[in-house]
Protein backbone atom coordinates (compact mmCIF):
# COMPACT_ATOMS: atom_id res chain seq x y z
CA UNK A 1 0.00 0.00 0.00
CA UNK A 2 1.01 3.24 -0.59
CA UNK A 3 -0.09 6.83 1.66
CA UNK A 4 0.03 10.09 0.81
CA UNK A 5 -0.20 12.99 2.59
CA UNK A 6 -0.37 16.45 1.32
CA UNK A 7 0.37 19.90 2.94
CA UNK A 8 -0.63 23.37 2.06
CA UNK A 9 -3.85 24.67 1.29
CA UNK A 10 -5.85 26.90 3.52
CA UNK A 11 -6.97 30.75 2.98
CA UNK A 12 -5.47 32.42 -0.33
CA UNK A 13 -6.27 35.82 -1.14
CA UNK A 14 -7.34 36.57 -4.55
CA UNK A 15 -4.20 37.50 -6.41
CA UNK A 16 -2.22 35.42 -4.28
CA UNK A 17 0.05 32.37 -4.52
CA UNK A 18 -0.35 28.61 -3.26
CA UNK A 19 2.24 25.74 -2.12
CA UNK A 20 1.24 22.72 -2.34
CA UNK A 21 3.44 19.32 -1.19
CA UNK A 22 2.47 16.13 -1.29
CA UNK A 23 4.59 12.94 0.57
CA UNK A 24 4.49 9.10 -0.53
CA UNK A 25 5.21 7.01 1.70
CA UNK A 26 4.81 2.80 1.56
CA UNK A 27 5.72 0.18 -1.34
CA UNK A 28 6.83 2.02 -4.31
CA UNK A 29 8.82 0.51 -6.78
CA UNK A 30 8.67 3.19 -9.09
CA UNK A 31 6.60 5.72 -10.16
CA UNK A 32 5.05 6.34 -13.64
CA UNK A 33 3.70 9.56 -12.84
CA UNK A 34 2.22 12.52 -10.60
CA UNK A 35 0.11 15.04 -10.32
CA UNK A 36 -2.74 17.31 -8.67
CA UNK A 37 -6.40 17.11 -9.41
CA UNK A 38 -9.01 19.36 -7.74
CA UNK A 39 -12.67 19.20 -6.97
CA UNK A 40 -14.77 22.34 -7.08
CA UNK A 41 -18.06 22.17 -4.97
CA UNK A 42 -20.83 20.25 -6.90
CA UNK A 43 -18.10 19.70 -9.86
CA UNK A 44 -16.24 17.06 -10.71
CA UNK A 45 -12.98 16.30 -9.85
CA UNK A 46 -10.40 17.86 -12.50
CA UNK A 47 -6.73 17.03 -13.79
CA UNK A 48 -4.54 20.83 -12.20
CA UNK A 49 -1.17 19.23 -13.62
CA UNK A 50 0.62 16.09 -14.01
CA UNK A 51 4.57 15.03 -14.32
CA UNK A 52 5.85 11.82 -16.01
CA UNK A 53 8.71 10.27 -14.60
CA UNK A 54 10.73 11.63 -17.75
CA UNK A 55 9.47 14.65 -16.64
CA UNK A 56 6.67 15.74 -19.12
CA UNK A 57 4.21 18.33 -17.66
CA UNK A 58 0.21 18.05 -18.54
CA UNK A 59 -1.34 21.45 -17.46
CA UNK A 60 -5.04 22.07 -17.32
CA UNK A 61 -6.22 25.88 -19.73
CA UNK A 62 -7.37 27.18 -16.34
CA UNK A 63 -3.62 26.70 -14.67
CA UNK A 64 -1.34 27.30 -18.10
CA UNK A 65 0.96 30.03 -17.40
CA UNK A 66 0.37 30.57 -13.94
CA UNK A 67 1.33 26.96 -12.69
CA UNK A 68 4.66 25.20 -11.73
CA UNK A 69 4.28 21.37 -10.77
CA UNK A 70 7.69 19.23 -9.64
CA UNK A 71 8.17 15.95 -8.78
CA UNK A 72 11.18 14.23 -6.72
CA UNK A 73 11.59 10.06 -7.49
CA UNK A 74 14.02 9.97 -5.18
CA UNK A 75 11.98 10.99 -2.73
CA UNK A 76 8.72 10.29 -3.91
CA UNK A 77 7.67 14.43 -3.64
CA UNK A 78 5.63 16.22 -4.95
CA UNK A 79 5.33 20.34 -5.45
CA UNK A 80 2.22 22.51 -7.10
CA UNK A 81 3.13 26.10 -7.11
CA UNK A 82 0.31 28.03 -8.07
CA UNK A 83 0.07 32.11 -8.68
CA UNK A 84 -2.52 34.51 -9.29
CA UNK A 85 -5.43 32.97 -7.56
CA UNK A 86 -8.80 33.60 -8.54
CA UNK A 87 -12.18 32.33 -6.57
CA UNK A 88 -12.69 29.88 -9.08
CA UNK A 89 -9.43 28.07 -7.81
CA UNK A 90 -11.01 27.21 -4.33
CA UNK A 91 -12.04 23.55 -4.02
CA UNK A 92 -10.06 20.58 -2.71
CA UNK A 93 -7.03 19.57 -4.30
CA UNK A 94 -5.86 15.90 -4.40
CA UNK A 95 -2.29 14.17 -4.68
CA UNK A 96 -2.88 12.02 -7.45
CA UNK A 97 0.58 9.04 -7.57
CA UNK A 98 0.56 6.45 -10.46
CA UNK A 99 2.92 3.79 -9.43
CA UNK A 100 4.30 0.86 -11.40
CA UNK A 101 4.91 -2.47 -10.18
CA UNK A 102 7.97 -4.47 -11.71
CA UNK A 103 7.52 -5.41 -15.24
CA UNK A 104 8.47 -8.84 -14.25
CA UNK A 105 5.26 -8.76 -12.12
CA UNK A 106 3.33 -7.31 -14.97
CA UNK A 107 4.12 -3.58 -14.52
CA UNK A 108 0.55 -2.96 -13.35
CA UNK A 109 -0.31 1.16 -12.62
CA UNK A 110 -2.27 1.69 -9.45
CA UNK A 111 -3.91 4.81 -8.76
CA UNK A 112 -2.54 6.45 -5.30
CA UNK A 113 -4.75 9.46 -3.79
CA UNK A 114 -4.04 11.61 -0.79
CA UNK A 115 -7.31 12.65 1.30
CA UNK A 116 -7.23 16.37 -0.01
CA UNK A 117 -6.40 19.93 1.08
CA UNK A 118 -9.00 22.32 1.45
CA UNK A 119 -8.18 25.66 -0.62
CA UNK A 120 -10.13 28.54 -0.62
CA UNK A 121 -9.70 31.93 -2.18
CA UNK A 122 -10.89 34.98 -0.59
CA UNK A 123 -10.50 37.94 0.46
Amino acid sequence: QVQLVESGGGLVQPGGSLRLSCAASGSIFSIYAMGWYRQAPGKQRELVASITSGGNTDFADFVKGRVAISGDHNDNTLTLRMDRLNAGDTGVYYCNFKVQAPSWSGGRITDYWGQGTHVTVSS
